[in-house]
């Protein structure tokens, strides 16, 4: 029994909608291909419509295309070059078999040099040597039709559907995102735990084709590294250390109270509420100090006056909240895990997270001062082997 399970291959497990996503396609791709392709051939051409390795390209654009192999060069490039070294070594040497084997490996070769790898090219160097009389008539045209034409054609499926049904074609390298602070530091989770550079270094180590984007790779190990914590952590929910008295202010609350506010609960953050207790937006010392309005006094008194007024009890900004407050919030929930938080705040800068239930209700507030005292409470729990774990 161990012995048949070896030859099973580990795929990671995916949902019956991304099956029935990936077999519609496919079937909808080489229909399209077949179709468009036989109406521009017409019967009387002896060519066919549809080549062979068409199927085995519809399995890398639509079940894999976030794979390397399934890109837009790897396919176009891929059948391109593939059949221009068949269609050589079919002219060029007698014994069919011979042949073969030099046009498959001289297309790897090409391809892995030109980067734009694409398995079933093997196939269409193998069609162009094997593929029979009317194959060997068309010559250099082969590359032509009907190769570049069925690649053409089975690509704009997948760039069309693929996008159509959520899944980023092609696959591009997301940039990372910019540092909050406007500093040329890495973000803070890109800090600790596995690094782009750890990746590069242990793939050159491991000097095979690897079918998986670099970057979607790390994104799945930055994954697991949350997972992990969020294991070792014991599933701590924001229920758990949120406060739960939260101070707020309306839309319509003067600038002045909200300031006023700010001071009584020593707090840099309101979080602004409708009637129902709804978020609708936060105003900071940020917020204050940036957009309020605080009289022509202030103007030739620069920054620093702000800074004093809103720590003591100067002059106070005009206007009222819905002026400057900021109304894209992010928010958390109460059965949102804090290993979740922890990335989330740590590189979009934010020091307080509204937390709300089901229907959009202020609950609670999460601030990075919660985060500390949750992650401290796990470690010292656990011990100095844990506190060490979590770190890197």
């Amino acid at each position: 029994m161990s012995l048949i399970k070896s030859f099973v291959p580990g795929l990671a497990p995916v949902s019956l909608g991304e099956r029935l996503r990936a077999a519609s396609g496919a079937l909808i791709g080489i229909l399209m291909t077949g179709v468009v392709s036989g109406l521009a051939l017409g019967d009387s051409s002896a060519l066919p419509s549809l080549i062979a390795p068409m199927g085995a390209s519809a399995v890398l654009l639509f079940a894999v295309p976030t794979s390397p192999l399934a890109q837009p060069w790897s396919i176009l490039g891929g059948n391109t070059v593939a059949a221009l070294i068949g269609v050589t070594c079919a002219r060029w040497i007698d014994d069919p078999m011979v042949a073969a084997a030099l046009a498959v490996g001289l297309a790897i070769a090409a391809m892995m040099v030109l980067g734009c790898l694409h398995p079933p090219s093997g196939a269409v160097a193998l069609t162009a040597v094997l593929g029979g009389p009317v194959i060997h008539a068309a010559g250099y045209g082969f590359v032509i039709w009907p190769v570049g034409v069925n690649s053409l054609l089975l690509l704009t499926v997948a760039l069309v559907f693929n996008n159509l049904t959520g899944r980023r074609y092609p696959h591009l390298a997301t940039p990372p995102a910019p540092n909050p602070h406007r500093t040329v530091d890495p973000l803070p989770s890109a800090r600790l735990g596995i690094t782009k550079e750890d990746l590069g270094a242990v793939l050159k180590q491991y000097d095979r084709v690897v079918p998986v984007a670099t970057d979607e790779l790390e994104e799945l190990l930055h994954r697991a590294e949350i997972r992990a914590y969020d294991r070792r952590s014991g599933g701590v929910t924001c229920a758990e250390v949120m406060s739960r008295d939260v101070a707020t202010v309306g839309t319509k609350t003067r600038l002045k109270a909200a300031l006023r506010r700010m001071r009584e609960h020593h707090v840099k953050a309101l979080p602004v509420i409708d009637s129902d207790r709804r978020v609708v937006g936060i105003v900071t010392q940020t917020d204050l100090l940036d957009k309020a309005d605080w009289g022509t006094a202030a103007v030739g008194s620069g920054l620093g006056w702000r800074l004093r007024a809103i720590g003591g009890s100067g002059r106070t900004p005009k206007g009222v909240v819905e002026d400057i407050m900021s109304t894209r919030v992010r928010t958390a929930t109460p059965e949102m895990h804090i290993a979740q938080l922890v990335p989330m705040m740590a590189d979009t800068g934010l020091h307080h997270l509204p937390v709300v239930d089901a229907d959009g209700r202020l609950v609670g507030i999460v601030t990075q001062s919660d985060l500390m005292a949750a992650m401290f409470a796990v470690t010292a729990h656990d011990g100095p082997e844990s506190s060490v774990a979590l770190a890197g």
